[in-house]
């Protein structure tokens, strides 16, 4: 694009602003509908006709307060500016090729700076009906109203959190053992747009799938991470985190979370009259828990809405 400071500007140029699909993209790219890793669902702009179409003082404020809007809620510095006013030179407006191509970047890359504008929201817990002593599978499902809106949700920084538990009470040393695997090591395990983040720390860490995010998925289970325990006696005890969509990025609305936890020690049951002060089933793991969160982009900080899920279900849930 030919544009400097100090250029007229014209129709043709300002739609290149707001609109273009290519590189230098325009707002309505990667602001409004957009595709793939660009798009969070604002309204697009309006273009003008090309050619030396004068382009208004309103058609720029438009412009400058929308790019502002985005720019609040990436957390991203744009050039300092005032709105315009009729018979101002377009040449204090420098720096907007350069203002788009940075916003652009931001959106493409998941908004991983927006803090302020996102919320969190629970979509759905599933815990193991009883105990168990050779695997645990749960499968959890959050679903989006239309396959824009779940683009949307994560290119605007949005997550799906799994946030992993067990619970305790079975007097047994495995208790300690996937408390370990998932309240410590685990801890938040947070899927965004190109990759997944885990807030706790520990264990051994079998699989790194983190660097896979909702943009990396496909109709299969990607493994996001699998963590098996160090403790001593249990090094074949194991908790798996998956995730799956079901379509192809651009078509699909449903993003199903899997974890597997599998008991590969074998602890003695005490019997009469060995029962003194040990647990009476120690070879029993405990109940698993998945709940899953939605952290998202709210309207606080420049988006027009929210952008949230529309609903979640349980998908699977077994032990033996």
């Amino acid at each position: 694009m030919a544009y400097v400071s100090g250029d007229t500007i014209t129709g043709a140029q300002y739609n290149v602003f707001v609109n273009n699909s290519s590189s230098p993209f325009g707002y309505n790219h990667f602001a409004g509908t957009g595709s793939g890793e660009y798009g969070l669902g604002q309204t697009h702009i309006a273009t003008v006709d090309g050619g030396s179409t004068t382009i208004t003082a309103s058609q720029w404020n438009t412009l400058l307060t929308s790019m502002d809007n985005i720019a609040n809620h990436t957390n991203d510095s744009l050039t300092a500016r005032t709105q315009v006013t009729a018979g101002d030179t377009i040449a204090i407006k420098a720096a907007v090729e350069a203002d788009l191509a940075s916003l652009a970047a931001e959106v493409a890359g998941g908004s991983t700076s927006a803090s302020g504008g996102l919320s969190t929201n629970a979509v759905g817990t599933s815990t193991n009906s009883g105990t168990w002593n050779s695997t645990s599978t749960i499968e959890r499902s959050v679903t989006f109203a239309s396959a824009d809106a779940m683009r949307h949700f994560f290119n605007a920084g949005g997550k799906i959190r799994i946030d992993p538990t067990c619970v305790t009470g079975i007097d047994g040393e495995k208790d300690t053992v996937f408390n370990d695997l998932t309240t410590t090591a685990t801890g938040n395990l947070d899927l965004g747009a190109h990759s997944t983040t885990r807030s706790g720390s520990g264990e051994t860490q079998t699989t790194n799938g983190l660097s896979n995010g909702f943009h990396d998925l496909g109709t299969g289970y990607t493994v996001l991470l699998k963590l098996t325990s160090d403790n001593s006696g249990y090094t074949s005890n194991t908790v798996e985190y998956s995730a799956k969509l079901n379509a192809a990025v651009g078509s699909a609305t449903v993003l199903t979370i899997k974890m597997v936890s599998t008991d590969g020690a074998d602890d003695t049951t005490f019997t009469s009259p060995n029962t003194s002060g040990v647990p009476a089933n120690p070879n029993e793991a405990p109940r698993m828990t998945l709940a899953l969160i939605e952290v998202h982009p709210n309207n606080s900080e420049g988006l027009a809405s929210a952008i949230q899920a529309s609903s979640n279900a349980e998908v699977s849930n077994s032990a033996s």
